[in-house]
């Protein structure tokens, strides 16, 4: 927790979100800080990863507010191109381009939308690299690359647009249970380093290391909010201590 200060970087204040008439959140309230790890825990289908698509503006809401630094992102002038430099997003699925090697699409979004200059983020990119050992796959093809590496490398790009705040979906869900080791280490070194974070994740072990805040939702409604070894070890509601009972962790 000392890593973390009272500066509220994003406030979601009674979020509201329906696909086809059905109820997906409803009435989300959370604030989270900077330098702070929000870990969000829940059963298949409860709006976990429908909260981080809204917060990045992936997904339209019917009702609530998201800021960014007091910024109101409903506003309908709101520049979202502009948004997602500052909120990045890794996905279960990499989203890599197949046809670039690995520098380039690292290189696309610095130097074409936030028009950076090449050789800067270039260093930037090999610094990552090298921190999440893959330098030496800077000239390889997705395909060329295990999932692991893969995941890695998605990370790579979000960092080297200097976000403010990272949000990760199930960034372990489509890997090898040997290649997950690997990208939960990379995100716990970031947590260290003080990154702002908002994770979605089934791994219970790694969600008590890294979180400094459980936020555990159910049928679109944050049912508890408590700090890590409370709620793994003293669950206040009962969907939060059937669902914890559901893991061996």
């Amino acid at each position: 927790m000392d890593k973390m200060n009272n500066e509220v970087l994003l406030e979601i204040k009674g979020l509201y979100k329906e696909y086809e008439n059905k109820k997906v959140l409803n009435n989300v309230s959370l604030d989270i800080h900077k330098g702070e790890v929000v870990v969000v825990l829940g059963p298949s289908g409860c709006g976990k990863s429908t909260l981080l698509r809204c917060l990045n503006g992936l997904e339209p809401i019917q009702g609530g507010d998201i800021k960014l630094s007091g910024m109101s992102l409903t506003d309908k002038n709101v520049k979202w191109q502009e948004v997602r430099q500052k909120i990045g997003m890794v996905f279960q699925n990499y989203e890599l381009f197949p046809h670039m090697t690995v520098i380039e699409n690292i290189l696309l979004g610095p130097t074409k939308v936030q028009n950076r200059d090449k050789n800067e983020v270039l260093e930037q990119a090999k610094q990552l690299l090298s921190r999440v050992g893959l330098l030496d796959r800077m000239d390889a093809y997705p395909r060329q690359l295990s999932g692991g590496q893969k995941q890695r490398i998605a990370i790579v790009r979000a960092l080297c647009m200097n976000p403010e705040v990272m949000l990760f979906d199930e960034v372990t869900a489509s890997l090898d249970p040997e290649m997950v080791r690997e990208v939960l280490d990379v995100i716990l070194e970031l947590a260290k380093q003080g990154m702002t974070m908002a994770i979605v994740t089934h791994e219970m072990n790694f969600a008590r290391a890294v979180a400094d805040k459980i936020v555990f939702i159910d049928s679109g409604s944050i049912c508890e909010v408590a700090e890590p070894e409370e709620f793994f070890e003293n669950p206040k509601t009962e969907r939060a201590q059937h669902f914890l009972n559901i893991f061996e962790y």
